[in-house]
């Protein structure tokens, strides 16, 4: 498994430095979202070529988690196609100044390789230690919060593509959909996708330990990169703070009624 691991981080360091170097031809790091996807897939094909032999159950959550990237950066690069760099690189590219090559290639671009890794620790895991164990109820229930949550996020970005489509929505707050019992759907299923992930690993010996994967994604997702950046660049929104006082941040919840004035 040692030796899997190396070879994969080897292959993920020279794709994250390529991808750097084209970003800085490019002049625009916001590349970095398009990758997070395609990455997973890479480390997940590269420890599948390095293995013996497959199991079913490695086989599954490989293919989950590839169906997964690929969707996910298709649609962020159809997404930010002809538009600017995105707020959030360029806040940092403003703040970093002098620094910015040096701190752009290790905080964007080997740090997320490295999140790539820790993220895919149930997969890598199951993997890596080939164990031929036939799949269970418990491997279809994973399957089972896997889809939930690919739902959320599927349908979530969705709704959020069509409607920022539209002219009419200029300066509005989604609503509607799924957005109307959570203010980050996406974000909450991908969180749900993880776990699920994770409870495909749990019949494999010592499975339980690759908590750290899912764990980590929903600490980034809930407390650093995902939820707070986003709430933090619409608090001058009127419309988006009214929106926060009856939608819940991230679980879907029944709206709060509004007040009686």
């Amino acid at each position: 498994m040692l030796h899997m691991l190396l070879f994969t981080s080897v292959i993920l360091l020279f794709f994250m430095t390529m991808w750097f170097l084209v970003s800085v031809a490019m002049n625009r790091n916001d590349i970095a979202d398009i990758l997070w996807g395609a990455g997973f897939v890479l480390v997940v094909l590269s420890c599948t070529l390095m293995v013996e032999a497959t199991t079913a159950r490695g086989v599954l959550m490989a293919l989950l988690v590839t169906i997964w990237g690929v969707r996910l950066s298709v649609r962020i690069f159809m997404k930010n196609r002809g538009r600017e760099e995105d707020f959030r690189y360029r806040k940092w590219r403003e703040e970093w100044g002098d620094r910015f090559l040096v701190r752009s290639y290790f905080q964007v671009f080997v740090l997320q390789g490295v999140l790539m890794l820790v993220v895919l620790t149930p997969v890598w895991y199951v993997i890596g230690r080939q164990q031929l164990l036939p799949l269970n109820i418990l491997d279809m229930f994973g399957l089972l919060v896997w889809c939930v949550g690919f739902y959320f996020e599927v349908v979530g970005d969705y709704q959020l593509d069509a409607f920022k489509k539209n002219p009419e929505n200029s300066g509005k707050v989604l609503q509607d959909g799924l957005w109307k019992y959570s203010r980050h759907p996406n974000y909450f299923g991908e969180v749900v996708m993880w776990w699920g992930i994770y409870l495909m690993a749990l019949p494999v010996s010592g499975g339980f330990v690759t908590i750290i994967g899912p764990a980590a994604i929903t600490f980034l997702i809930l407390k650093v990169s995902g939820i707070p950046l986003l709430e933090e660049h619409y608090r001058d929104n009127p419309g988006y703070q009214a929106y926060k006082e009856k939608t819940s941040v991230f679980f879907p919840l029944p709206p709060k009624a509004e007040p009686k004035r």
